[in-house]
């Protein structure tokens, strides 16, 4: 361990335990599901809608991630992509319920089963279920062994990259109970870094794999595209308009339909007419919206 002054600690004072112990709550938005243990909390059993996928999720960056899938599984004519979105709020802490845990050990959402295989296939992890979906359906992953190689080395550069960004960024310039220079400065670093890997990279591809619109891109726009745009209020802090490459990519993939269709999906923020709760149908997006569903008194159909 690096010497220092515990006077320059936050707090002052602080010095690390030989042995940690969960003796108080850490703080900041997220505290109240924060625990160092798993498993269920409470026994809820998971509802089952009418198609053969049923995702349990939530409008964030990893949930948008297979909803944008999914509906571009439907966009492109795949039926057996049909989907139930169920809405898990990880706020009030449902991904602790027993149905979601034996989905998700984790208890992280999205969680998803197949119920078009018997017994039902359980899917956990994002990245995992955009490759399951996209080897199903033969979409969205090129059969070139290169160009593959390229979408899943990008798909799995985000899986890695991302928590520094949600969890490491985020966390600390958003959501911690104070702020504290080192750790947004450590963090800002980083995801400035990434976003230069992004845009030097996009400078030479129209998509993250070249030509081709790949699971690679679902996978890293709603991350990415998010911090270019509205994430965390820091886009002047992260000067994210220097950006051009990957903001000319951010503006492609979003104005695909199904990409605006999946960011609607199991989302709690924004104006109302930009979040569908849950969906169980694709007609949902046209009679189901929350600004609909708030001008019915909160009455869904």
């Amino acid at each position: 361990m690096v010497d220092y002054d515990p006077a320059t600690s936050q707090p002052p004072g602080y010095m690390p335990p030989k042995v940690w112990t969960w003796d108080a709550p850490s703080g900041g938005q997220f505290a109240n599901i924060n625990r160092p243990v798993s498993g269920a909390t409470h026994d809820k059993e998971l509802p089952v809608g009418k198609h053969p996928i049923q995702l349990y999720s939530m409008g964030t960056p990893n949930g948008v991630k297979v909803t944008i899938m999914l509906e571009e599984l439907l966009a492109a004519g795949h039926s057996g992509a049909e989907y139930d979105a169920w809405m898990i709020g990880i706020g009030a802490g449902d991904q602790f319920g027993s149905g979601f845990v034996s989905i998700n050990p984790n208890s992280k959402i999205p969680a998803m089963l197949d119920h078009s295989v018997d017994p039902p296939v359980r899917l956990f992890e994002s990245g995992s279920m955009l490759l399951y979906l996209a080897e199903k359906f033969s979409a969205f992953l090129p059969h070139d062994i290169h160009t593959r190689a390229e979408a899943i080395n990008w798909l799995m550069w985000q899986m890695g990259s991302a928590p520094f960004v949600g969890g490491g960024f985020g966390h600390f310039f958003a959501y911690a109970p104070f702020k504290m220079e080192y750790p947004i400065n450590r963090y800002a670093m980083e995801t400035k870094r990434q976003l230069h890997v992004l845009d030097t990279h996009l400078a030479e591809h129209e998509y993250m794999a070249g030509a081709e619109y790949t699971i690679a891109d679902i996978a890293i726009w709603p991350w990415y595209g998010s911090i270019a745009r509205e994430a965390y209020g820091a886009q002047e802090f992260l000067a994210t308009q220097e950006y051009k490459h990957l903001n000319r990519w951010v503006d492609l993939v979003g104005a695909r339909p199904a990409v605006q269709r999946g960011r609607m999906v199991n989302r709690t923020f924004g104006e109302p007419d930009s979040q569908l709760r849950e969906r169980h149908d694709a007609k949902d997006f046209e009679i189901n919206r929350e600004d609909m569903v708030i001008a019915r008194s909160g009455a869904r159909v």
